[in-house]
């Protein structure tokens, strides 16, 4: 968010704070587990069913190797970007994660000073303990704003609303999750948590009833919906968890800006295609017409090079800043952004590309074709 009456983020303790053990993104995970409750670790770092979705998320990124190039004059490099119409210093943005309270008292709150000190964009979660009018009103950043759709046309006109007065430069409607998927790791524990603001309830089935008898899937978002939508807002209007083509043509012919593929995080469908996976076919049918972006399973710049290289305009970190939040408060979050944008940045280098639009295809050995 940008605008006259936005205030300036507080500086942050020097990153130099922060302890040498922490090397690298993954390094954050421990320190979180030990900071939080069971329960919290469970519905903030658990998937669907048997987790095979987050763990390939992860493992995708490994099956695929890069070509480096040599010689090349890297004297003017720098990893900006556009994306519609705001300059961004690098293309990795904080993705929407629900109820960043259960990880540290000061939640949405930390992650967005830290966003706004490292520069980097943030997309609020519509299941944020902090509104994202309040958010928008303590930090000069460019946030997005995210948004479940249902057949409550009112409701959503009221988030819309929220999201248009706090300055927001997207709107990005998470489409993937029509119901939430069967979280094991939560059920186990036998804890649930309190609903937090905006919670979509979940899914009774009784005993001998079908899932498709309940009222939330009569009240699930269809294509119909994207369309209204895209008649009640000017503002850039992306879709997340597209990871077929023949969807994400369709949102095209629906007006959409933009498309995120996303999987969830692998908390909504197991054994879906790892996002990296799911990429190429998604840019093919897109065809440069609108950007593409990715999360899912980033822990290195080097994986944020891969994306980029396969089409992506920009990532999405979840799980890492959510870890760094845990363990380190704003300081880890703005911490793990600092590290993905210098590997990314060492990539660049050692792969001879000066700017992100050096990066090709070609860099990468192993992926899957479109």
């Amino acid at each position: 968010m940008t605008g006259s009456d936005a205030t300036e983020a507080a500086p942050l303790p020097p990153l130099a704070r922060i302890p040498p053990a922490i090397a690298c993104v993954a390094d954050y995970a421990a320190y979180a587990r030990e900071r939080m409750t069971p329960a919290a670790w469970a519905y903030l770092e658990g998937g669907a069913a048997d987790e095979l979705t987050v763990a390939d998320n992860r493992a995708a990124f490994d099956r695929l190797k890069l070509r480096n190039r040599v010689l090349a004059d890297l004297s003017s490099g720098h990893s900006r970007l556009d994306l519609f119409g705001v300059a961004h210093e690098y293309p990795i943005l904080l993705a929407p994660v629900a109820r960043q309270a259960l990880a540290h008292p000061d939640g949405e709150r930390a992650s967005l000073l830290a966003a706004a000190a490292m520069r980097a964009g943030m997309v609020v979660s519509a299941e944020a303990d902090v509104a994202v009018d309040a958010l928008a009103r303590e930090a000069d950043t460019p946030l997005w704003s995210q948004l479940y759709l249902s057949t409550d046309r009112d409701r959503a006109l009221a988030q819309l609303g929220r999201a248009e007065a706090a300055g927001c430069r997207a709107l990005v409607v998470t489409v993937d999750a029509p119901v939430n998927g069967p979280r094991n790791r939560e059920q186990r524990l036998g804890q649930p948590l309190p609903a937090g603001p905006g919670a979509r309830p979940a899914p009774q089935v009784a005993p001998g009833e079908s899932l498709f008898s309940n009222p939330l899937i009569t009240a699930a978002p269809t294509w119909q919906d994207i369309a209204w939508l895209r008649t009640q807002t000017g503002m850039p209007l992306l879709l997340k968890g597209v990871t077929d083509p023949a969807d994400a043509t369709r949102a095209l012919a629906h007006g959409v800006d933009g498309l995120i593929v996303s999987n969830h995080g692998g908390r909504v469908l197991d054994t879906q295609l790892a996002t990296i996976d799911a990429l190429p076919a998604i840019v093919a049918a897109v065809d440069g017409r609108v950007p593409v972006l990715l999360d899912g399973g980033i822990r290195r710049g080097t994986d944020v090079f891969k994306a980029l290289a396969l089409g992506a305009r920009a990532v999405l970190v979840g799980r890492p800043y959510v870890h760094a939040l845990a363990a380190a408060g704003a300081p880890g979050v703005a911490h793990v952004l600092h590290l993905l944008r210098v590997e990314l940045e060492m990539t660049m280098a050692v792969c001879g590309c000066a700017t992100l639009a050096d990066i090709e295809a070609s860099h990468v050995v192993g992926a899957a074709h479109a």
